[in-house]
């Protein structure tokens, strides 16, 4: 984060149009340093959307102990809400809370994943990938539900999965079994990393639950709205 990437309070139209740009300037390949440390991103929202709350934990990457990481550092972020909901353009009401996140964190990680969508979005451009642009590190999209693609079925064993197709027939992401018998997430590349790296992250970072252990720490630290640092 250099220097700023755009400004915020911009008109609907204007975002739209931003996305549309920026969106050229994400890489899908991979360009990834070694990974020493994780960053589980997580947004929510408090007081009827007025503010927003970004948790952001940083994980200690040891192969030896994957999934289950070390717990380096953990961060909650509130600021008021720059942007009212306006479906497409979540980044712009999200991010500027998880930059302010970021600051505060004592090291940077070498790879992030976001609870949101990469790639996976009608300008190619959700919040993984915006913010993967804002900190010029490589971001994963881990979502829950899709936004935007089309797939076929999914197996049911954990690590079974599809790829999520634009309606051109670009692939923008996979639908993953993370967990057997369990409803798939949306995994799409955010910045600087292909859609194969991504999911080998994430299965990497799988524990017992549906999500892989970075966000699903952040979740947990944005459920405790008390919490703040």
């Amino acid at each position: 984060m250099e220097a700023p990437l755009h400004e915020w309070g911009l008109a609907p139209k204007q975002a739209i149009a931003l996305q549309t740009v920026l969106a050229k300037k994400v890489e899908i390949a991979d360009r990834i340093d070694p990974v020493q440390h994780i960053a589980g991103v997580d947004i929510g929202f408090e007081e009827e959307g007025t503010i927003t709350r970004a948790a952001v934990v940083l994980l200690k990457w040891e192969p030896a102990k994957a999934p289950y990481l070390t717990l380096v550092e953990q961060v909650v972020h509130r600021e008021p809400t720059r942007m009212p909901y306006i479906p497409g353009l979540l980044s712009f009401r999200e991010i500027p809370a998880a930059l302010g996140a970021f600051q505060k964190l004592s090291t940077l990680p070498e790879l992030v994943m976001v609870d949101g969508q990469g790639i996976a979005h009608p300008r190619r451009l959700g919040v993984a990938a915006h913010l993967g642009l804002w900190l010029d590190l490589p971001t994963i999209g881990i979502a829950k539900s899709r936004l935007y693609g089309r797939y076929a079925e999914v197996g049911e064993q954990r690590g079974d999965w599809v790829p999520l197709n634009a309606p051109g027939g670009d692939v923008i992401g996979a639908v993953l079994r993370s967990r057997h018998n369990v409803k798939p997430v949306f995994v799409s590349p955010g910045h600087r990393l292909s859609l194969e790296t991504s999911l080998d992250w994430v299965m990497r970072c799988l524990g017992r639950t549906k999500l892989p252990e970075p966000t699903r720490l952040a979740d947990r630290l944005a459920s405790r709205r008390g919490q703040q640092r």
